[in-house]
């Protein structure tokens, strides 16, 4: 039981009229007013809360990694790979994330043998400021082969709120600012100002479903009018507490791409998740 004093009791516990009696397995009872009651934790749910306050860097992380493989040879000569990564680690007031996803793809048959390949990668930081608002910075990082991009980098800044954040569901509306540059093989780059607007969402469908989804839209400020998307989706149900099946949709938009190539890419995969940290 953590108190308003600041004092945390262990014991078992009664109710007295308007008090909360903590008998701990040795010494005299403690007795605490309801009202002062910030919180109460099972011996799991203590470790685990002393795990988000005092673990390391490298210590708390949760989420899971995927790879899917097919090959064809003989009359056809395809390849196709997809990965997928996320990890979070979330603490009592912060939280880190990190993710990337990329599919290649390629047939010997054609004059251009590869028809995909895509690498789209970043990694974030939210604290607690005051009630249910955090601050955040993310650098987000994409190679798209076929789009002529060698390398986009975006980094943002900004506030956001904790609109759900229960359990079951999460829902963070977020807004800043964000530093994009751009460069491609044609010669071509790019350093835009811009806004960053999103929100990020989880959802859990009874104990071995989770839905994980982000979209973020990038008004573009140096040349106005112009803007970006990225949406995320993923969708993982356990088949044991470390294996699972994923399912996941990755999309990208640019209202400005260079010429010869389109504004949107899009990339689905589905196969097994392998995941790690508490379940």
């Amino acid at each position: 039981v953590d108190t308003a004093d600041k004092r945390t009791v262990s014991g078992t516990m009664t109710t007295q009229g308007g008090n909360l009696v903590i008998t701990p397995a040795s010494g005299p009872a403690v007795t605490v007013a309801l009202g002062d009651v910030k919180a109460v934790r099972s011996q799991a749910e203590e470790d685990k809360h002393q795990m988000q306050l005092h673990g390391s860097l490298f210590e708390n992380w949760a989420g899971g990694a995927s790879l899917g493989l097919g090959l064809a040879r003989g009359n056809s000569e395809t390849t196709n790979l997809s990965t997928g990564f996320n990890a979070t680690r979330a603490g009592e007031h912060d939280k880190i994330l990190a993710y990337e996803a990329s599919i290649y793809s390629s047939d010997r048959s054609m004059t251009n043998p590869t028809t995909a390949n895509d690498i789209r990668g970043g990694a974030g930081y939210q604290h607690d400021i005051a009630g249910r608002m955090f601050g955040f910075v993310s650098g987000d990082w994409e190679y798209n082969g076929p789009q002529e991009l060698d390398l986009r980098s975006i980094y943002s800044v900004g506030l956001g709120v904790h609109m759900i954040k229960k359990d079951t569901t999460d829902l963070d509306l977020l807004a800043g600012i964000n530093y994009t540059k751009e460069s491609y093989s044609t010669g071509v780059n790019r350093n835009l100002a811009g806004l960053t607007l999103g929100d990020v969402y989880m959802h859990k469908f009874g104990k071995s479903t989770v839905l994980n989804q982000d979209f973020y839209i990038y008004p573009d400020l140096t040349d106005t009018g112009n803007y970006r998307m990225a949406f995320d989706l993923a969708v993982v149900t356990q088949i044991h507490k470390w294996l699972g099946w994923q399912t996941t949709a990755s999309d990208r938009y640019l209202s400005d791409p260079i010429p010869g190539t389109r504004s949107n890419d899009l990339i689905l995969t589905t196969g097994i998740n392998v995941s790690f940290g508490p379940h």
